[in-house]
């Protein structure tokens, strides 16, 4: 008799393939309704197990029917969260970048004149109470986004940032793409997150960065119209008023004293 089970190595990597899905499942849930969902369904599958456990033939069968038709149901209920979840695999974990010989020859980084750019600017937009939205790629690809939006390819310069955001401009309402240290687009259309724990003190400009951090491997930057605050995003978290010391020091890649607000 077998007092312990025999696991092989390719049972661990199994076990650690599962547990990677369902964390970045349970991270595109959280704090959405999608979450009470996903415990509606956990709590039917709890019920069928007693009721089955208990022989209680008839309404065993009928709640066998609807979980034999628990997949369809399941891409139906998650339509939204499983094209997130797709997205985000491709987008963060693409084959393109695993394989890319650029991936070991540098990292993805900002120049000190950009990052210099983005900060002054955002310090006037700061001060003077201009709303802002821009994004950093890192490896993701971006240009379906950018299609949202004024294609630019131009050089960054504080300027041409302030130009773009001026209330009066007709690129200001949007999202500014920044790629390979050039303003790749304006004016584009960011995916907004729909978690029910972001603070209401958050607009839409935050919720369009955490919606796309969240898929993407991006940086963000958010400058409040309403209270002038700095938000820097990534990864879904974010922090919220952020000097123009922290947010440069978070440009160059350095996360110290990063939280979740």
């Amino acid at each position: 008799m077998l007092l312990f089970i025999k696991l092989g190595f390719f049972d661990i990597i199994d076990i650690l393939l599962v547990a990677f899905v369902l964390f970045q499942l349970y991270r595109l849930v959280k704090g959405t309704v999608a979450i009470n969902i996903l415990a509606g369904i956990v709590t039917f599958y709890l019920a069928w197990l007693l009721v089955r456990a208990l022989n209680m033939e008839l309404i065993s069968s009928i709640l066998g029917q609807f979980i034999g038709m628990g997949v369809i149901a399941l891409l139906i209920v998650f339509q939204q969260e499983v094209r997130h979840f797709l997205l985000l695999i491709g987008n963060k974990y693409n084959l393109r970048h695993i394989f890319s010989l650029e991936r070991f020859l540098s990292k993805p980084s900002v120049n000190d004149e950009v990052i210099n750019s983005i900060v002054r600017a955002c310090e006037n937009f700061a001060s003077n109470k201009v709303g802002a939205l821009i994004v950093l790629s890192r490896h993701s690809e971006l240009f379906t986004y950018a299609q949202t939006g004024v294609v630019l390819r131009s050089v960054v310069s504080e300027e041409l940032l302030e130009n773009i955001f001026f209330k009066n401009s007709p690129l200001h309402d949007g999202a500014v793409i920044i790629a390979d240290n050039k303003i790749l687009a304006a004016r584009c259309i960011l995916p907004v997150s729909d978690r029910t724990d972001i603070p209401g003190s958050l607009g839409l400009r935050h919720r369009a960065a955490i919606g796309v951090s969240a898929l993407t491997d991006v940086h963000v930057v958010v400058v409040s119209e309403e209270t002038g605050h700095i938000t820097f995003v990534k990864g879904g978290d974010f922090k919220v008023r952020v000097s123009p010391q922290e947010l440069k020091r978070f440009l160059q890649d350095d996360f110290t004293g990063f939280f979740v607000q």
